[in-house]
């Protein structure tokens, strides 16, 4: 059940920094907002608007609460097989994934099969320059750094699950600056003054407004398409592995979005920033950190969430702080029993689950948001 630590402000969190809570109140008292920010159990500090936060807004939308991940979010797949069909050990797996689904900083790919996928997805509103068009092409199907990742899983059932977690990747960062930059700009022209310049925001109504929906729109398409094409490739490259398997179902959902709800009887801009969405019976896909649980859900449309719940653990240590903290030794530790990029260890400390809340604390939390349908833990992981 939510507590109200602010005005305009309900929260889900039971454990969260005192400047997530200054921040999201920041953004609870822009005059457009229409009823309260809902924090959701994993909120922590972002850019401008806290990462795990809801936002409802009337007229006006803040591109840097979508954030410049637009459209990241999480696709998995449930499978025939099951525990008892998997090989000793998933090692011949992590070349394959290696080499079919560039992981990093900038990765991309060749793969002139990319057009065919990306003729379905259009132009965005805003023209690109050959280099971006180029990257559009090279990232698709490509999965990032940071916290995105390749898993395989098992549910309480011992049946065999893929989980992936990606963006859109550069084009989509490019395209969020782009309109971030030019609200700030607007608001400068305008002589508005923001407790926090990266609230800025564009009026609906407005060309600035037009041209933000339809790239956003357009990278949420294109997140969502990359995402499907790796788990194809995931899903491929398993059943090779292990000789069989078919698909039984998939679900790809958003957690960095906006869209226009009805909510309290008036139309309104739900930003996500770090939520998914969870209407009664949307499906929905929440992962720990690496090392801990993950989780199949069904909303349960919490109008005081505005029908939403958090898009994972939440971090409670900068990356800076984890890499200083927290070590290789006690990483290794947590991943024992796990095929991992543990030969890559030493970069993947600002990863470990130390650094992130208990996720059975942010699934506790929000037992009046969702209903576990199936708990996974993982076998494989692999990470940008």
């Amino acid at each position: 059940m939510p507590n109200q630590p602010a005005p305009n402000l309900l929260s889900w969190a039971s454990e969260i920094d005192e400047g997530a809570i200054m921040q999201a109140a920041r953004t609870a008292r822009l005059p457009f907002v229409s009823g309260h920010v809902a924090l959701m159990p994993d909120a922590h500090v972002g850019i401008g608007a806290t990462v795990g936060s809801v936002i409802p807004t009337e007229n006006a939308i803040i591109p840097a609460a979508v954030g410049v991940d637009i459209g990241c979010g999480m696709v998995a797949t449930e499978t025939t097989l099951t525990a008892a069909d998997l090989p000793e050990t998933l090692a011949a797996l992590m070349p394959m994934v290696e080499r079919r689904i560039p992981a990093g900083v900038g990765k991309g790919h060749d793969d002139p099969s990319v057009d065919r996928a990306l003729s379905d997805l259009g132009l965005p509103h805003t023209d690109l320059t050959p280099k971006q068009s180029k990257k559009v092409a090279d990232q698709f199907g490509t999965l990032g750094s940071g916290n995105h990742f390749v898993e395989v899983c098992l549910d309480e059932r011992d049946h065999v699950w893929t989980v992936l977690h990606s963006g859109s990747r550069g084009i989509g960062n490019q395209l969020a600056q782009l309109h971030i930059v030019g609200a700030k700009k607007l608001m400068k022209k305008q002589a508005v003054g923001l407790e926090d310049p990266d609230l800025a925001y564009l009026v609906q109504s407005t060309p600035e407004f037009t041209a933000y929906i339809e790239d956003m729109l357009w990278a949420q398409h294109y997140a969502m398409a990359s995402r499907a094409r790796m788990d194809k490739v995931l899903i491929n490259a398993l059943f090779r592995v292990v000789g069989k398997g078919q698909r039984v179902r998939t679900i790809n959902c958003h957690h960095n979005f906006t869209q226009q709800e009805t909510h309290y009887g008036k139309s309104l801009w739900i930003t996500r920033k770090g939520a998914i969405k969870a209407d009664v019976g949307d499906e929905g896909v929440i992962p720990g950190s690496m090392g801990t649980r993950s989780y199949i859900v069904r909303g349960r449309g919490n109008p005081e969430s505005y029908n939403s719940c958090s898009h994972g653990a939440g971090r409670r240590m900068s990356r800076t702080k984890a890499k200083r903290e927290l070590s290789v030794a006690s990483l290794t530790k947590a991943m024992s029993g796990r095929t991992w990029n543990a030969d890559r260890a030493a970069a993947l400390v600002d990863e470990h689950p130390e650094a992130y809340k208990s996720i059975d604390q942010v699934m506790a939390d929000q037992q009046d948001l969702v209903e576990v349908r199936h708990t996974l833990r993982q076998i494989f992981n692999y990470k940008g």
